[in-house]
């Protein structure tokens, strides 16, 4: 091996290192959750009937600047020997129904072990839970039938065909959770702007499940900019 391609392999594991030492220092959980009716749109991309409650899309690991730990493999070894996707979701059968129900993949005909399998590879991997998929799913799920994270109560509003201000909805979690959440909006032709998620963020400790609750560092993503000039739909269940 040449001299030049010693260092450009040895780069090349540096980095792989940096990475695998990251994954591992993560500062905090986002704790995602899905209004199907401004997600499934158009209605036919989705399973019917939709949902009338908010669903779980995941417990996700983030860094301290609020992106992503990235996803379990080659460029990001995170935790050593961790659970694979297939073996995980064979581990889940205690908790299937309401995984069924709680935890399901809205896309129409997507099973609903693929999406666990694609959070558990995203995200479950390179947790506190690496060798424990049962108790990710499981402490996911109780987080996410909580009253403390019931986006109802959080948001401060029920489902209206008129639409909200953004800035509102931030407030009255804030007053209500007591911490500013993350609110995804996706926007449709003509610019309307819809509710899609809501993100609670909580400090990673030294026990799991998570519980203490943090401001997220970024309070909109997707289509919403402006809290204060933003108006957002929030549309009643189909």
């Amino acid at each position: 091996m040449g001299i030049k391609q010693f260092i450009g392999y040895a780069l090349v594991v540096l980095a792989s290192l940096v990475v695998s030492a990251q994954g591992s220092d993560f500062a905090f959980y986002k704790l995602s959750l899905i209004w199907p009716t401004s997600a499934c749109y158009p209605l036919s991309n989705c399973k019917t009937p939709l949902p009338t409650f908010f669903t779980i899309h995941g417990l996700w690991p983030t860094f301290a600047n609020d992106t992503a730990v990235p996803a379990y493999g080659p460029n990001n070894r995170c935790n050593a020997n961790p659970v694979g996707p297939d073996a995980a979701v064979a581990r889940l059968t205690p908790i299937q129904d309401r995984l069924n129900q709680r935890w399901p993949n809205l896309r129409a005909g997507g099973e609903n072990s693929v999406f666990w399998k694609h959070e558990w590879q995203n995200h479950g991997i390179c947790s506190d839970y690496p060798q424990d998929p049962l108790s990710y799913f499981n402490d996911t799920l109780n987080l996410a039938t909580s009253t403390k994270f019931d986006p109802f109560k959080a948001l401060g509003v029920q489902p209206s065909n008129t639409p909200y201000l953004l800035n509102t909805l931030l407030q009255n979690v804030y007053k209500n959770v007591g911490a500013y959440p993350q609110i995804l909006c996706s926007q449709r032709s003509g610019g309307a702007l819809y509710l899609r998620e809501i993100r609670f963020c909580l400090t990673r400790t030294k026990k799991t499940p998570p519980s203490v609750v943090q401001s997220c560092p970024t309070r909109v993503a997707g289509g919403c900019k402006d809290p204060l000039t933003n108006n957002v739909h929030f549309p009643p269940a189909n």
